[in-house]
């Protein structure tokens, strides 16, 4: 065999192919557009799929190239030898060109001719054949005809030899294998077995079907073939080794965290699993951060899932005693050393990679602190109560409210001498899902649940007229409730109508849909939503107002002026809002979503920190300024390539068909002449609904400004009419505050100001009674202090002394002592609470206070844990302290030997 740097191994793939008549594409994003159901590109032919059911391809029909992938259904076999959660697929294609015949003889050249395999060891595997489809005799006799020996050719069932995702082409597949020099295992040994003799290499698709949503396989127009090769996979086998994590692309990360761990790869099988993770999944946070999209940290799609590997790896880096710096460290070596040339995006956008991680990690931290000090209260109140576990939904509550893992909240308990009732965590959760579930409205059930209308034909489609025309004629083709079609739905039943007219603009674009009514001849239909159905159908969701609707009537739809009015208002305003936000903070903002309704507008775009209130108050400034112009507003329909040269602002991740409307604002969109769109002040590709001109949304108020994911910030706003309301309903909030503080509006700032110092004064008067209460509690019980073996002991009973004031206690008692061991023990309440602390010298001496608290809580009914130099807990029975006060004597003496 043939040894190769990853570097080599790229060129020589695609200088492969390009000598066959191939075409070398380049790689596409690591995030999906989600066309195909998933949130990564999980496979080189993905980005293709278009192509492959037919579609031309611009370059041709010989394909290759090298494409990044992210796949994460297998992270938990992250930390082993050959799983990744990204790595670069090495692939070509046929796009109805060539097919088995050559894409057979061309594998075994590659594999015998440019790596050097011996033919004598390699293997391949064939579909055995299904219900579905036959069995690949072909795809086994070209194996043969190429070089393969046909005793080293096996049929394997559909679970091994069969490749597709969850819909679009797939077919029948070939597997590559290399046969090690070692007897079989057993008489079933073959490719597959997990006794190592058989070592997968590559995997030819010939794609000759369509895999449909329900399920059923159609033939293609043409057969394809897709040819993918792991190249860490094969990078390591070609040079001698299983262990990706040794290849070229890990080795200068790896020899780093052992420098600065002190721990060497594969000494420690815990620590090694601990180095794999962390540098697996630095590599990938750095490809999606660092990809065209710019993926950030967020709690939502894939942006979860990039949240998830960094926080993992945070936490494996801490197992192994790494810091923040040290990841920032692993991830500047994948940017500046390993992937500079093979992936020059990241070094360009170096700074940003850089920056989300710093934050990101920087949050999981506050995230840890801050489960650290509710976990403590929760720890607290199960010690007092004499819990052996914390509840599931405690648990649930660290995890939902602080984002605090299961696993680290498990592992804290256990230091603890607690456990946690982890299926109560998972019921917890499950209790969340199916509350989310629950609080679907009616259209989101029906949305979710359209087989009531994969009954209905083809031709069932309706036409949206409503950009010009808010009343329209139509007929009435389908009538349906929550369940079932209907022939017609009577005075106050809830249902959706489908008409092949209507006016009435569905749900789309983060635009609600309109409302409005349908009257026919016998009644009237009250539409309070209007939503997008499959196969290019609108429905109209709401109720009978009137008499009785019947599948097949005419009817008259019409739009809630107001309602629609009011919504073109906000949606206007939002793309005015999108440019000054632009002006004021940088052309790197984009929009990440929006919500357009007839009361208000939100809308969240890309930027990595608060906005100042100068600068919110600029940004609304300037949306006001260009309302109060005027500005034309002007929509032209024309070809996505046409749109793309007029500027206009597009939404990352948007689907857009071959025709876009182009909504424009500003000076030169008047008129009948072709728009003059480097004149206007906002052009974006848009197909909501607009006013004709700014000045009818009046003016704009901006409510908030706050994050709602990493990297994301949302802005909430009202426009016309609303902010009328606003200023009215402040003004009298006002008045009412006024009123309650005995003062008038103008002296409100001042009147409240007078009363935080008054509370703030009495605050403090308050911490100082309890802390002398306490130290009064206390009274002559520093004479107590004794001697054991060389240790001193201050065992104290207090009255009516609360958990925290006991640990401020200790704190001042310490100083007092010097060195030695302090127990403390109050009852209030009907309880009892323990504190017990050792100095320094104390535990080096052999005294452990968790471990004293673990033997003497019982005696009060209680149980609790702790540090060598801290520990608490609490307990049910106040009348056992003096006993357990006599226990840390003996319990200590014990430890002291």
């Amino acid at each position: 065999m043939r040894q190769f740097t990853s570097d080599e191994l790229r060129n020589t793939w695609k200088q492969f192919y390009i000598d066959r008549g191939h075409v070398d594409v380049g790689a596409v994003s690591l995030v999906s557009d989600g066309s195909t159901g998933v949130l990564f590109n999980v496979a080189g032919m993905q980005p293709l799929m278009p192509y492959l059911l037919g579609q031309k391809h611009p370059l041709g029909t010989r394909l290759c190239n090298v494409q990044g992938c992210v796949r994460t259904n297998d992270i938990d076999s992250v930390g082993d030898k050959s799983h990744v959660t990204f790595f670069e697929m090495m692939g070509s294609w046929s796009l109805g060109d060539y097919f088995k015949k050559e894409r057979c003889q061309w594998s075994f050249e590659l594999l015998t001719q440019v790596f050097g395999f011996d033919a004598d060891h390699l293997a391949a595997t064939v579909f055995a054949g299904d219900e579905n489809a036959p069995r690949d005799e072909e795809g086994a006799e070209y194996r043969v005809a190429s070089g393969f020996k046909k005793e080293n050719i096996y049929y394997l069932p559909a679970e091994d030899n069969w490749w597709g995702l969850e819909y679009g082409p797939c077919g029948p597949d070939s597997e590559m294998f290399y046969i090690a020099d070692k007897p079989d295992c057993g008489p079933d040994c073959g490719p597959g077995c997990s006794c190592g003799k058989y070592t997968e290499l590559g995997n030819d698709v010939f794609m000759q079907y369509e895999k449909h949503q329900d399920g059923t396989l159609t033939p293609l127009k043409q057969k394809n073939v897709d040819t993918g090769w792991g190249l860490e996979r094969i990078l390591a086998f070609l040079n001698g080794s299983k262990d990706v994590y040794q290849i070229d692309l890990f080795a200068p990360v790896i020899a780093y965290i052992e420098q600065v761990s002190g721990t060497k790869y594969n000494s420690d099988e815990k620590l090694t699993r601990s180095m794999r993770i962390l540098a697996d999944h630095t590599r990938t946070s750095v490809m999606l951060i660092g990809d065209a999209a710019k993926l950030v940290p967020s709690n939502v799609g894939a942006g979860y899932v990039l949240r998830r590997l960094i926080r993992r790896a945070v936490r494996h880096a801490r197992a192994l005693g790494l810091k923040k710096e040290n990841i920032l460290k692993i991830a500047s070596l994948f940017i500046d050393e390993i992937y500079s040339n093979s992936y020059p995006l990241l070094v360009k956008n170096r700074e940003f990679i850089l920056n989300e991680l710093t934050k990101e990690i920087e949050r999981f931290e506050s995230t840890l602190e801050n489960g650290m000090k509710e976990f403590k209260k929760i720890l607290e109140s199960a010690n007092s109560e004499g819990k052996k576990e914390i509840d599931g939904r405690s648990a649930f509550y660290l995890y939902d409210t602080f984002g605090f893992p299961i696993e680290l909240t498990v592992e804290l308990a256990d230091e603890e001498g607690l456990k946690v009732d982890e299926e109560g965590f998972k019921t917890a959760m499950e209790e969340q899902k199916q509350k989310a579930r629950d609080n679907q409205n009616f259209s989101a059930k029906l949305n979710a649940s359209e087989g009531i209308f994969d009954s209905l034909s083809a031709d069932v489609k309706t036409s949206f007229v409503g950009y010009d025309n808010l009343s329209c004629d139509a007929k009435i083709l389908a009538v349906a409730d929550s369940e079932s079609l209907k022939d017609a739905l009577s005075e106050k039943e809830k249902g959706t109508i489908i008409t092949d007219v209507t006016s009435m603009y569905g749900t789309m674009g983060g635009q609600v849909g309109d409302k409005g009514t349908i009257t026919t001849a016998d009644g009237e239909f009250v539409v309070t939503e209007t939503i997008h159905l499959s196969d290019s159908r609108i429905g109209h969701v709401g109720y009978v107002s009137r008499g009785t609707i019947r599948n097949g009537d005419a009817a008259r739809v019409t739009v809630e002026t107001d309602n629609r009015l009011n919504t073109c208002k906000n949606h206007s305003a939002t793309h005015l809002l999108q440019k000054a936000l632009k002006i004021v903070l940088g052309d790197h903002v984009e929009q990440k979503g929006s919500l357009v309704t007839p009361d208000r507008l939100r809308f969240d775009f890309s930027h990595d920190s608060a906005m100042s209130a100068e600068q919110i108050a600029e940004v609304e400034k300037i949306v006001n300024k260009e309302i109060a112009a005027s500005l034309p507003v002007r929509t032209d329909e024309m070809s996505i390539q046409d749109a793309s040269k007029t500027g206009a602002m597009a939404l990352f991740g948007e689907k857009y068909g071959s025709t876009v409307r182009v909504v424009s604002m500003g000076k030169g969109t008047s008129g009948e002449a072709e728009a003059d769109y480097k004149e206007a002040f906002s052009v974006e590709l848009c197909g909501g609904t607009h006013v004709s001109n700014t000045s009818q949304i009046q003016q704009i108020k901006i409510l908030s400004e706050s994050g709602v994911a990493a990297g994301v910030r949302r802005i909430e706003a009202l426009t016309g009419d609303g902010v009328q309301a606003y200023y009215k309903d402040l003004e009298n909030m006002l008045a009412e505050a006024a009123k309650l503080l005995k003062s008038n509006p103008s002296e409100i700032v001042a009147k409240i100001a007078h009363l935080q110092s008054s509370l703030k004064a009495a605050n403090s008067e308050i911490e100082s009674l309890k802390s002398q209460a306490a130290k009064d509690a206390l009274g002559s019980s520093l004479e107590q202090t004794e001697d054991v073996k060389g240790v001193k002991l201050l065992a104290a009973k207090l009255e009516n002394v609360e958990m925290g004031a006991l640990r401020d206690l200790g704190d001042q008692l310490k100083e007092k002592i010097g060195d030695g061991v302090i127990a403390l023990m109050s009852a209030i309440d009907g309880k009892a609470n323990i504190v017990i602390m050792a100095t320094d010298s104390a535990v080096k001496a052999g005294a452990h206070a968790g471990n004293l608290i673990k033997a003497v809580a019982p005696i009060v009914g209680g149980g609790g844990g702790g540090r060598p130099n801290m520990a608490q807990a609490g307990g049910k029975n106040p009348n056992g302290i003096e006993e357990a006060l006599k226990a840390v004597k003996t319990e200590l003496e014990k430890m002291l030997g």
